[in-house]
């Protein structure tokens, strides 16, 4: 997939155009990137610290949990808002490309980016669709994606770089946001003791696309029926799985109903670059 994708990747050094030999990435100025036997491609400046990302725990329970189809509507509501069009998806922080995938498989005629900086993800990713490119990049980092050639920019609980994603978007493209709302999981947030939503996320979230035009939103809630090791896989694959020793949400989860229910609710929202 990465022979397709090469013309929309750049240089993450010098920004310069990028060719693919084999299993190797290089630039005129003669720097050069490995792909990786796992079939993704890491594009980080030489400068660049290690970072964060997802554990090799997080990404195997939002596998997990994802393939199970409990998040099916959120899939469905981002086919739903994505215009058709033939120019790159980009998915930043896109964890397994769950989501680019099921839009892909919906759109045959675009290929996609799936951006991320954990190695664990990108390795499932590189296999979930083949039209997806994984691609090692730091969202909070120039991307090493070239200045307005992503028709479509996905962020589904993920950080967000605006200005970046201004810089590689079309002059008509479109990002998609998709945020918790303030009940999301809200019964087991108040029975396990997790890391809510921050009533404040709309507010950051407005600030930092300021530069954005609103496109719609759209909210969308839906009730879930979840035994005690979906429970863990959806708890694991989120921010709590950094707060919460795992013993003690073990003893937690165990004291729950076989069967729980509980609430999602997110909103898919749609902004275009102020021109």
């Amino acid at each position: 997939m990465l022979s397709d994708a090469i013309d929309y990747l750049r240089c993450p050094n010098c920004a310069g155009a990028l060719t693919l030999d084999d299993r190797r990435v290089r630039c005129p100025h003669g720097h050069s990137f490995d792909v990786a036997r796992h079939g993704y491609l890491t594009l980080r400046a030489g400068g660049a610290g290690p970072g964060t990302g997802d554990t090799a725990e997080m990404v195997a329970a939002r596998q997990r949990f994802l393939a199970a189809g409990h998040y099916s509507p959120i899939s469905d509501a981002i086919r739903t808002a994505a215009p058709a069009g033939t120019e790159p998806v980009l998915d930043l922080g896109a964890g397994t490309g769950h989501y680019l995938a099921q839009l892909l498989t919906a759109q045959p005629d675009r290929v996609g980016l799936a951006v991320d900086l954990s190695g664990y993800a990108l390795r499932r990713a590189a296999r979930a669709h083949p039209r997806i490119a994984a691609i090692g990049a730091d969202a909070w980092q120039p991307l090493p994606v070239r200045t307005g050639c992503i028709g479509l920019v996905l962020n589904v609980f993920a950080p967000r770089n605006a200005a970046e994603i201004a810089r590689v978007l079309t002059p008509d493209g479109l990002l998609l946001v998709v945020t918790p709302a303030a009940d999301h999981l809200g019964e087991l947030v108040a029975t396990l003791g997790l890391v809510g939503v921050d009533a404040a996320k709309p507010d950051r979230l407005a600030t930092t696309l300021a530069d954005f035009v609103p496109a719609g939103a759209e909210t969308v809630r839906f009730g879930l029926r979840l035994d005690h090791d979906e429970v863990a896989a959806v708890v694991g694959m989120g921010p709590s799985a950094h707060h919460l020793p795992p013993a003690t949400l073990a003893e937690r989860i165990a004291t729950l109903p076989e069967s729980t229910a509980a609430t999602a609710a997110v909103t898919v929202a749609g902004y275009r670059p102020r021109r």
